[in-house]
């Protein structure tokens, strides 16, 4: 009995002092952990996008992968690094980016969800914290080529996201 008081306290003490190392041996070789990401497109016609990240220090772009995604598909992407990025998603048509969504990654983020419509793009970070960012309606490359979607706070507070440039300017125009 008092062997089994004594090796159990080793593998426990042994075990603990792993414990403690484990988290200083994947920063001494660099490893990260990973955030998945999901897209899924509730669409009626194929969609194409672009996602890119890139590093929020350095700049170097760390992620670039293209889909092209039926409807009702769900598709896993390879999942991005845990670390302090920029993740762009954009829908590609005719060769040209006519929705674009930014939003930041950090090391507490634990999946990125891409939502695809046949009009809008979705793009959700969910967070350990609870405090999940949601891009749904800006203009984010700011080209003003009026292809993007509009609804960006800085623009109109009162934008829902769901109507296009185009379409407001034309609203305007008919009456």
């Amino acid at each position: 009995m008092n062997r089994r008081t004594v090796l159990g306290f080793a593998v426990t003490s042994a075990l603990a002092g792993l414990a403690g190392c484990i988290e200083g041996v994947q920063e001494h070789f660099g490893f990260q952990g990973v955030i998945p990401v999901e897209i899924q497109s509730e669409a009626e016609e194929t969609q194409n996008i672009l996602l890119e990240s890139r590093e929020r220090e350095s700049g170097r772009q760390s992620y670039e992968q293209s889909y092209s995604v039926t409807p009702g598909e769900t598709v896993s992407s390879p999942h991005l690094d845990q670390t302090e990025q920029s993740f762009r998603v954009a829908k590609i048509e005719n060769e040209t980016m006519v929705t674009v969504r930014t939003v930041s990654v950090t090391p507490d983020a634990n999946l990125v969800k891409i939502q695809l419509y046949d009009d809008n793009l979705v793009v959700e970070v969910r967070r350990d914290d609870g405090e999940n960012e949601i891009a749904d309606g800006e203009d984010e490359d700011g080209d003003g080529d009026g292809n993007e979607t509009a609804g960006s706070n800085e623009t109109d507070p009162d934008a829902t996201g769901n109507e296009t440039a185009a379409n407001e300017t034309d609203t305007d125009d008919d009456e």
